[in-house]
């Protein structure tokens, strides 16, 4: 049985409780992060609370002090015994009446976690057919108002991909639903900026500084038409894409990308929280 950190402590899974009237619940309020955890250790771990701050700011929720939620990570690692695996982060508009009005009682914090399944070594994507809004008040911001996600992901699934794939409103490329994208074309890495839409992801920011890729205003078609392609996460951190829509690209791995996979493992190996 799991051990999880709720509002100012850890809990037994059994014990754990939230407000059926949490405004996360109820409206799908609040903030997340997801970081993978090797060797005991949480990957990034400062970029993640600094993108987990942005991101309840951004919702006009009041950020707990970082040092508990660094304690409260340390403390559910431990308890659970995982050393290789993923760390969950969430803030949630705490409980709130019923409407979108938040309550006065503040954000809830839990943080939990558990093994991550291996990747499979590539994935193929479906362009799905709706779009990601790259004007809305969210845009940038990792929220659990993740709906749309479920029923992208959900779709792509039913057709034989691993991964949707987002244009934005003016048919850009943008964001998977939990990823971002990058291509090779021409003997260059590109990845839509965040002008896009698209979530500021740390792996796609690492790799970025790394040098290994830079941004560019793409149309989606740019995606079928790469000669290689890969998606970033946390978790999964570079996966190389199979196929576009059914179309295969010309390789996966392609040599840019395996570039980017050898830099990023270099960097892993020298800085755990770089």
């Amino acid at each position: 049985m799991n051990n999880v950190w709720v509002g100012e402590r850890l809990w037994s899974e059994d014990e754990a409780r939230i407000s059926p009237f949490d405004h996360a619940v109820l409206t799908g309020d609040g903030v997340f992060e997801t970081l993978k955890v090797a060797a005991g250790r949480p990957f990034a771990m400062r970029r993640h609370l600094e993108r987990l701050a942005r991101s309840a700011a951004g919702l006009g929720l009041t950020v707990p002090e970082l040092g508990l939620v660094r304690r409260a990570a340390q403390e559910v690692l431990a308890a659970n015994g995982v050393t290789d695996g993923r760390l969950r982060i969430t803030l949630t508009g705490g409980p709130a009446p019923l409407g979108s009005e938040r309550g006065e009682t503040g954000p809830t914090l839990i943080v939990a976690a558990g093994p991550q399944a291996p990747w499979p070594p590539t994935a193929d994507v479906a362009v799905c057919p709706w779009p990601r809004n790259d004007r809305g008040a969210l845009v940038g911001l990792k929220t659990v108002s993740y709906a749309e996600n479920v029923v992208a992901l959900q779709w792509a699934r039913g057709r034989g991909a691993g991964e949707a794939v987002f244009a934005n409103l003016t048919g850009r490329l943008c964001e998977g639903t939990g990823t971002n994208v990058f291509v090779g074309s021409g003997g260059r890495l590109l990845t839509p900026p965040l002008s896009s839409g698209c979530l500021g992801g740390v792996t796609r920011q690492l790799l970025l500084e790394l040098g290994v890729a830079e941004e560019a205003d793409l149309p989606v078609s740019a995606l079928a038409d790469s000669d290689e392609a890969f998606l970033t996460s946390s978790t999964r951190e570079i996966q190389p894409v199979g196929a576009v829509d059914g179309k295969a690209l010309p390789a996966a791995p392609g040599p840019l990308t395996q570039k980017a996979v050898d830099a990023w493992g270099d960097l892993c190996a020298r800085n755990p929280d770089p």
